[in-house]
């Protein structure tokens, strides 16, 4: 994204039981049988690993970062009293981190999470085959809403191992599964489990997951690893645990394969984004007093609190008020349930939504397209001495409040940071809403571009970030 640059002037700112007994299973036997028999029991999944395993590879980042390190850090006298900030010397040092990958094309093509491979943009990447065959690669795509990476091998000619995806829509709770990957950086290895819940989204900070829970173990390194059914088929990429310790409590969560399908596309389609649906509502997750107040027997679904003009919510019949609570016939629990199913709907498709309207349940057919990039004239690239030196800022629409989930209509939202400028320093993030600076208020971007060009001796800068509201003090001195 390319913006105006803005300059200002002035001197300025994550008991096995024995027991005989009868199954009858309701739904395809022939998938999902129970061992019922010792010889069973003593049944391997050694085939399966066999067929998938060597598509799942060791995932090495070795980045240089800029550290400082002040002068008087041997002595522990002096090192009491000097800022290392301000007193730095300017060092570079090597940071290495390991993750896992799965190949999913034939070509080379690797997922793996993005909090492996993220800040490695001047990186060195290398990706170990189990096999120990290593080879280079770079990334193509980075999506941090689904926390997925797309890696590319950089070898010619070369024809690799790669697992197929599964629809993970057909997966059910006690379904057998495998969990491959290099936990702890000790090597390739599998563990065994169960499905133990499914569309599980309390869990990161995504906006758009429905996560897989498994109690096969997984540890730090598995991240980015396998997630395989009984046939061998892609059915999550694992990225998370619930942990007290660090290591395996057995409530792992993996990111299901229909969504990785959807980032993995639009890597091999060429684009350097996912394109996502937009709906043009505002969502709300329900409580027990607001399912009470509407006459709902059940504590699910989205409520939508308003409705953008000409948004595809508006064209389709969407009003304020209204609680979806399916979509494609299938239930939803919460906005985020509902993000996933609309993002792995796809561009250009028509989603159906079952909504409850003052006690009536009806359908609605809407249009899934990608929002249109309003009011970007209005955004700028900062620069000079103030805190927002190497911020793009932008006037809020609702396309950019839907994709930042921000609870407003007005304000000016930050869309980027340059790791090279002084705001690097601070906390900023992309999404955070300019309150104020210097105690006055800010609507717009033409309200802010005066207030930088001020030569304040202390900025004092608040922004909103979903309901918190951050405030920042900084001598002029210290920019």
């Amino acid at each position: 994204m390319t913006f105006p640059t803005f300059r200002a002037s002035g001197l300025v700112l994550g008991a096995a039981m024995t027991m005989t007994m009868t199954f009858t299973a309701p739904v395809a036997a022939q998938e999902r049988t129970v061992p019922l028999s010792r010889a069973g029991m003593q049944q391997s999944f050694s085939p399966v690993v066999k067929a998938t395993a060597p598509a799942v590879v060791n995932v090495y980042v070795r980045r240089r970062v800029r550290a400082f390190r002040s002068p008087f850090d041997d002595d522990p006298f002096f090192r009491r009293f000097f800022n290392r900030r301000s007193l730095g010397i300017p060092k570079q040092r090597v940071q290495n981190s390991l993750g896992s990958g799965v190949i999913v094309s034939d070509k080379g093509v690797i997922v793996t999470n993005n909090h492996v491979i993220k800040g490695g943009g001047d990186a060195d990447i290398k990706v170990v085959l189990s096999d120990k065959r290593e080879f280079d690669a770079k990334v193509i795509l980075k999506d941090e809403k689904t926390d997925l990476a797309i890696l590319q091998i950089e070898a010619r000619g070369e024809q690799f191992p790669f697992l197929k995806f599964e629809d993970s829509d057909r997966l059910e709770v006690g379904d057998l599964v495998l969990a491959i990957g290099n936990p702890f950086g000790v090597g390739q290895t599998v563990t065994s489990g169960i499905i133990s819940a499914l569309a599980r989204t309390n869990v990161g900070k995504s906006e758009e997951q429905l996560f897989i829970q498994t109690d096969a173990a997984i540890n730090p390194g598995n991240s980015g690893g396998a997630l395989v059914d009984m046939r061998g088929r892609l059915v999550g990429v694992n990225t998370a645990i619930f942990s007290r310790s660090g290591g395996s409590n057995g409530i792992g969560f993996a990111i299901p394969a229909n969504l990785v399908r959807l980032v993995v596309d639009s890597a091999r389609s060429g684009g350097d984004r996912v394109k996502r649906p937009w709906l043009g509502a505002r969502l709300v997750k329900l409580n027990r007093d607001r399912a009470d107040a509407l006459g709902l027997d059940r504590v699910a679904g989205a409520l939508v609190s308003d409705v953008y003009p000409d948004s595809p919510a508006e064209a389709a019949g969407l009003r304020s008020g209204d609680v979806i609570e399916s979509v494609d016939g299938r239930r939803i629990n919460d906005p985020r349930s509902l993000n996933f199913r609309l993002a792995t709907a796809g561009i250009g498709a028509t989603a159906e939504l079952g909504v409850v309207r003052d006690g009536a349940r009806l359908k609605l057919s809407v249009a899934l397209k990608e929002a249109e990039k309003r009011g970007l004239d209005n955004a700028y690239t900062l620069e000079g001495p103030h805190p927002f030196d190497g911020v793009d800022i932008g006037d809020l629409t609702p396309e950019l409040a839907d994709e930042f989930r921000i609870p407003s209509r007005r304000g000016v939202v930050i869309l980027r940071i340059e790791q090279n400028g002084r705001a690097a320093q601070f906390d900023f993030r992309p999404g955070d809403v300019i309150v104020s600076v210097n105690r006055r208020r800010v609507a717009t971007t033409a309200d802010l571009l005066p207030m930088i060009n001020d030569t304040p001796r202390v900025w004092r800068v608040a922004v909103r970030r979903g309901r918190q509201i951050l405030r920042l003090v900084v001598r002029s001195s210290q920019l």
